[in-house]
C-alpha cells in the first residue's frame, strides 16, 4: 500500500515548519537555496502532491472521474468520453477529459493533474512506454480505483475493456485473402516499444496462418496518425511490387490512405482494396463506401462506466488480489465496396 502524504509529513522530514514548506510550494522564492532545497528533497521522497482542490472538498472525493483519451481528434474517443460522460452524469458524476498523444511519457504529468483534482476514478487509454506504470500502481495503492480501455500492456494487472483485436485483424485478414488478395499490407508494424498493440502484432501471424507473408519492404512503424497513414501509402503504392490491399488500423489511418490513394490517381476497388477499422461517418459517404470493421464503442463505453460506478458505489479494495475483469467486445465487419479481387485475379476469371 502506499500511503498519501501530507504537508506535515513534508515539513517533519524537512526539518521545517508546515508554513515554510507550503511556501516552497507557492513561493520558493522567498527561502534559503538551502531550505528550499531540504524541502524538495523531502517531497521527492515522500512522493507528495499537493492536493489543489483540498479547500472546497475539505479533505474529501469528489464526484468528478477522469478519462485520459489517447488522441483528442481520434473520433472513437470522441464517442467513448460521449458515451461514458452521459451513463456517469446519470449518477451524479462529471467527466474530467485529457490526453496522452499515446505516449506513456505525456501521460504522467496528465496523471498527476488528475490525482490534484481528487478525481474518483480515472479510465486511462494508457499510452506506449513504461513511464506512468509505477505511478499508477502508487495510485490504485492510495485507493484510486483504474480501469483500462482500448488497450492494455501486456503486463497490466488493470480491468480493462477492449475490442478483440485479434479476432478482428483475423477476420479481416481472411475476408481480403477470400477476394484472392496475397499482397496485403497494414499501416503500421508492431514494435515493443513504439507501436505494442495487438492489432499490428495479429497481422504477421494472421497472414502466416493463410500461407502468406509481409515483404520487409511493406513493414513500417509508425504513429497511429493521419499524416503517417498518407506518408505510408504512397511509399507502399510506389514499390515496384505494391500490395493490392492495405488495412488501416484507425479511421484516422484511412483518412491519409484514402487522400494518397486519390492523388496517385487510383481507384477504389478497381486498382487498390480498402478496409479499415472504425465505423466513422465519412466511410459510409464517400464514393465508393469504405468496407469497415465496426467497433461497438456505445456499449464499450457504457461497461468501463458501469465497471467505474461498481467501483466507487461498492467500495474499492486497493489491495485485493483478486484477478482484474477484463471486458472484450466483438467487432462486426461491415462489407461496402472498398475491396474486391485484385486486377489480376480479375482478369483471370475473365478469361
Amino acid at each position: 500500500m502506499f500511503g498519501v502524504s501530507t504537508i506535515q509529513d513534508v515539513a517533519r522530514l524537512a526539518g521545517v515548519s508546515p508554513t515554510t514548506a507550503k511556501r516552497a510550494l507557492r513561493d520558493p522564492d522567498k527561502l534559503t537555496p538551502e531550505t528550499l532545497a531540504r524541502v524538495q528533497a523531502a517531497i521527492e521522497e515522500l512522493h507528495y502532491e499537493p492536493d489543489v482542490r483540498a479547500g472546497s472538498l475539505r479533505g474529501g472525493q469528489s464526484r468528478t472521474v477522469g478519462l485520459v483519451v489517447a488522441s483528442i481528434v481520434e473520433p472513437f474517443f470522441a464517442q467513448f468520453a460521449r458515451a461514458a460522460a452521459r451513463h456517469l452524469k446519470a449518477a451524479d458524476y462529471t467527466l474530467i477529459v485529457s490526453e496522452n498523444e499515446y505516449s506513456a511519457h505525456l501521460e504522467l504529468p496528465e496523471l498527476r493533474r488528475l490525482y490534484g483534482q481528487r478525481v474518483a476514478a480515472i479510465m486511462l487509454r494508457p499510452g506506449y512506454g513504461d513511464d506512468s506504470r509505477e505511478y499508477l500502481k502508487r495510485l490504485r495503492g492510495r485507493g484510486l480505483f483504474i480501469l483500462e480501455f482500448d488497450y492494455a500492456p501486456d503486463d497490466s494487472d488493470f480491468p480493462s475493456v477492449a475490442l478483440d483485436h485479434t479476432g478482428c485483424m483475423r477476420e479481416a485478414v481472411a475476408y481480403l485473402h477470400g477476394l484472392g488478395h496475397t499482397r496485403i499490407a497494414a499501416l503500421g508494424t508492431y514494435d515493443p516499444e513504439v507501436h505494442p498493440e495487438d492489432r499490428s502484432r495479429t497481422f504477421p501471424q494472421a497472414m502466416r496462418d493463410r500461407g502468406l507473408n509481409v515483404p520487409p519492404e511493406y513493414q513500417r512503424v509508425v504513429l497511429l496518425t493521419e499524416d503517417t497513414a498518407y506518408d505510408l501509402t504512397h511509399e507502399l503504392l510506389a514499390l515496384p511490387t505494391p500490395p493490392t490491399a492495405l488495412i488501416a488500423l484507425t479511421g484516422t489511418q484511412a483518412i491519409g490512405a484514402f487522400r494518397a490513394i486519390r492523388e496517385r490517381g487510383l481507384d477504389l476497388p478497381g486498382d487498390l482494396s480498402l478496409l479499415t477499422f472504425d465505423n466513422y461517418p465519412w466511410t459510409a459517404l464517400v464514393d465508393p463506401p469504405i468496407t469497415v470493421i465496426e467497433q461497438p464503442v456505445e456499449q464499450m463505453a457504457e461497461a468501463a462506466a458501469h465497471a467505474v460506478l461498481r467501483a466507487l458505489e461498492g467500495g474499492f479494495d486497493a489491495s485485493s488480489t483478486t484477478t482484474p475483469q477484463h471486458a472484450v467486445f466483438p467487432g462486426r465487419l461491415i462489407v461496402r465496396g472498398s475491396c474486391a479481387p485484385p486486377r489480376q485475379r480479375r482478369l483471370a476469371l475473365v478469361r
